[in-house]
C-alpha cells in the first residue's frame, strides 16, 4: 500500500488535509467519499518525498523537532520490541500522532518499508529528520537483529541532546536579556533624557566640564547616527553570516574561535563531548570503529576539529590506537584522551566514551554556571557605572551654577 496526501471538502463545505494509505489513488478517493468528504486534490505522497532532496531547497525539506523525533523513535522501539511488525509498528506510530507533518512523515516511511526497503533506506529520503548517525545504527540494528534496542537507544540519545541544547539555550537567555535592557536604557537616557536636562548649559557662555561636553556630543550622535548606527550593525551581521557561507571562511572563523582564551575551552568542551557520546552509542550499537568515527565527526559544528576528527580516522586506518591519534591531534581534552585509554587496555571502550562525554557535560555545566555568576553582577557594576557618569556629567555643572551665571 502506498501513502496518499489529500484535500477534500467536508459536508459543511471546510477544506481538510490528511494522509491516507492505499493501492491507488482512486481507491483512496472511495475511502474519503465513504467519509462523505469530496475529493479536491489527492496525490502520492512517496514521489514528492523521494524527489525532495534533489528539488526543495533546504529550509523546505520536512523537519521535526528534536523532541518530536525523540518521541517517535520512543514509540516506535516499544512497538517493535512488543514484537509487532515494522510495518504495522509505523502504522500504529502515525495513528498515535496528532502531528499531520509527522503522520504524514511515518506513512511514507511505512509504504516503503511495505514495499520491500530496510527503515535505514526509507529514512534516508528524509535526511533533515534522520541524520547519517541515525540511520547508521538502524541499519546496525537491523543487520543485527536488535532494532528494538537500538531505537530506544537513540531515543536516550536525542533526548540528552536535546536536554543539553535546552539548557544551554536557558543559560544564555537571561545575559542576552540584561545586555538588550541595559543597552535600550542608556541609548534611552542618551535620546530622550540626556538632551532635556542639559540643554539648559548649552547656551552658557562659560565652558562646560569635560564630561559634560562628552555627554552631550555622545547624545547628539545617538540623535543624529543612531539609526544608522543600527542599520549598519544589522547589514554587517548579514554581510559576516553571508560571508561565512564558504567553507574556507568559516574554517578561518572556527580556527580564530579556537585561540580565543576561554572560548575556546567552551567550545573543545562542547564538541568533544558530543563527539564522544555519538561514537559511544555507535559502537554500542555494532557500528564498525572507523564507520563511527566518520559518522561522529559529522556531529563536530567546528570546522577545524571536523578536520581533527578525519586526521583521527586516518591514523587508526593505517593501525594506530584510538587513544595516540586523539593525543596526536592536540586539541582533544587530555582526560578524554586517558579515558579512551584505559577502556581500549580494559576492553569498554563504549563504557568509557560514554563516561567520559558525561564529565565533559558536567564540566562545562559547571564552567557556564561559574561564568553566569559572574556575568550578572558584572553587568550591573557596569550598568550602574555608565548611569554614575550620566548622573556626574549633569550635576557637575550645577554645582557650578553660581559661576556660570553672570
Amino acid at each position: 500500500m502506498t501513502a496518499y496526501r489529500y484535500r477534500a471538502l467536508n459536508a459543511d463545505g471546510k477544506l481538510v488535509k490528511g494522509f491516507l494509505e492505499g493501492d491507488s489513488e482512486r481507491q483512496v478517493r472511495g475511502q474519503l467519499r465513504s467519509r462523505k468528504l469530496r475529493p479536491v486534490e489527492v496525490e502520492e505522497a512517496n514521489r514528492t518525498a523521494a524527489n525532495s532532496a534533489s528539488w526543495r531547497p533546504g529550509f523546505l525539506q520536512p523537519r521535526i523537532s528534536a523532541g518530536d523525533l525523540a518521541m517517535v523513535t520512543r514509540q516506535l522501539s516499544t512497538l517493535v520490541q512488543s514484537n509487532l511488525p515494522l510495518d504495522e509498528a509505523l502504522q500504529a506510530a502515525a495513528q498515535q500522532s496528532r502531528n499531520a507533518r509527522i503522520k504524514g512523515l511515518l506513512l511514507q516511511v511505512r509504504s516503503r518499508v511495505s514495499e520491500g526497503y530496510t527503515l535505514a533506506y526509507a529514512m534516508a529520503e528524509f535526511p533533515l529528520v534522520f541524520n547519517e548517525m541515525y540511520r547508521a545504527m538502524v541499519t546496525a540494528g537491523e543487520h543485527a537483529g536488535f532494532l528494538g534496542p537500538v531505537l530506544e537507544q537513540l531515543a536516550d540519545y536525542t533526548e540528552q541532546r536535546q536536554y543539553t541544547s535546552q539548557k544551554l539555550k536557558m543559560a544564555m537567555i537571561y545575559p542576552f536579556i540584561l545586555v538588550g535592557v541595559a543597552i535600550a536604557v542608556v541609548v534611552a537616557l542618551m535620546v530622550f533624557v540626556v538632551p532635556e536636562l542639559v540643554g539648559i548649559f548649552t547656551h552658557s557662555s562659560r565652558e562646560l566640564p569635560w564630561l559634560t561636553q562628552a555627554l552631550i556630543a555622545t547624545s547628539n550622535f545617538f540623535r543624529a547616527w543612531g539609526v544608522w548606527v543600527l542599520v549598519g550593525l544589522i547589514a554587517s551581521a548579514m554581510l559576516v553570516r553571508r560571508l561565512l557561507r564558504s567553507e574556507s571562511r568559516r574554517r578561518k572563523w572556527h580556527r580564530l574561535l579556537l585561540r580565543v582564551p576561554g572560548l575556546s575551552r567552551l567550545i573543545v568542551a562542547l564538541d568533544t563531548a558530543r563527539f564522544a557520546s555519538t561514537l559511544s552509542i555507535l559502537m554500542a550499537s555494532g557500528v564498525p570503529l572507523l564507520d563511527a568515527l566518520r559518522i561522529a565527526g559529522q556531529v563536530l559544528t567546528n570546522l577545524v576539529l571536523r578536520d581533527d576528527s578525519k586526521a583521527v580516522a586516518e591514523l587508526v586506518q593505517e593501525g594506530s590506537s584510538l587513544n595516540r591519534a586523539l593525543q596526536q591531534s592536540g586539541r582533544f581534552p587530555p582526560m578524554m584522551v586517558h579515558m579512551v585509554a584505559s577502556g581500549e587496555a580494559s576492553g569498554e571502550l563504549e563504557t568509557m566514551l560514554e563516561r567520559s562525554a558525561a564529565n565533559q557535560e558536567r564540566e562545562l555545566e559547571m564552567t557556564l554556571g561559574t561564568v553566569m555568576a559572574l556575568f550578572e553582577p558584572l553587568m550591573v557594576v557596569v550598568m550602574g557605572g555608565m548611569v554614575l557618569l550620566i548622573v556626574l556629567a549633569i550635576l557637575l555643572p550645577i554645582f557650578d551654577l553660581n559661576t556660570m551665571v553672570k
